[in-house]
């Protein structure tokens, strides 16, 4: 099997798993702790702010709440989360396993960068079981730079010039595009994009896809 130029980046939430229900979880544990009187998070609320940092979540979740309250707050909900999750793994999109497997079979090599905090991938690869199918990740938390600028970050340290990004939302095309790299829309997930190289409808479709961008590619 011949190693590809290529580098396929995830995203995760949205792309290949949906933790919202453990995630609404932990943040309630945490909520009831701090103020019995905050109101109980839903999956769907937290579906609503997928893709975004832990400050913008804050903001927009707890937009009256005092800052400072609402940053120490938010700081333990992020340290909760991850430690739920890695015993409780979010749902992962049927067929992951079989497409991260079939990727591999066809030479690619596989990564994950997302706008998460400091932990949250290694969770998820741990409670999915898949940790050996990807060479690399990284957090906006470890890094404190833009999603755009993570993609390039793990490209170079891997030795790739080339790469595909695979999400959901416009802000992982905008990444994307700020990297200089293909998009291709994960469209089963919690976003929008406008007219990107590639589109799916199903994790599974995404060998196919990427054939298509090579194929394009080439001509």
């Amino acid at each position: 099997m011949n190693k590809r130029e290529t580098l396929i980046m995830f995203d995760l939430d949205g792309t290949m798993w949906d933790s919202a229900v453990g995630v609404a979880a932990s943040w309630n544990e945490v909520f009831r702790e701090a103020d019995a009187s905050l109101p109980a998070l839903t999956a769907e609320d937290v579906h609503k702010v997928m893709g975004m940092t832990m400050k913008e979540i804050s903001q927009v979740l707890q937009p009256t709440m005092d800052p400072a309250t609402r940053e120490e707050v938010f700081e333990r909900c992020c340290r909760h989360e991850v430690d739920y999750l890695y015993d409780h793994p979010g749902d992962l999109y049927p067929g992951l396993q079989e497409t991260l497997d079939a990727l591999r079979s066809m030479g690619y090599e596989l990564a994950v960068v997302s706008n998460c905090q400091l932990g949250y991938v290694k969770a998820f690869l741990h409670s999915s079981g898949l940790g050996d199918r990807f060479i690399d990740y990284e957090e906006w938390e470890r890094t404190g730079l833009s999603k755009g600028e993570n993609i390039r970050l793990v490209m170079e340290r891997n030795g790739y010039r080339e790469a595909i990004y695979v999400g959901d939302t416009i802000k992982d095309q905008e990444a994307a595009k700020a990297a200089g790299i293909p998009f291709i829309h994960a469209a089963y997930g919690f976003g929008e994009t406008v007219e990107p190289e590639g589109v799916i409808r199903d994790i599974t479709e995404l060998p196919e896809a990427i054939r298509q961008l090579d194929h394009k590619k080439q001509d």
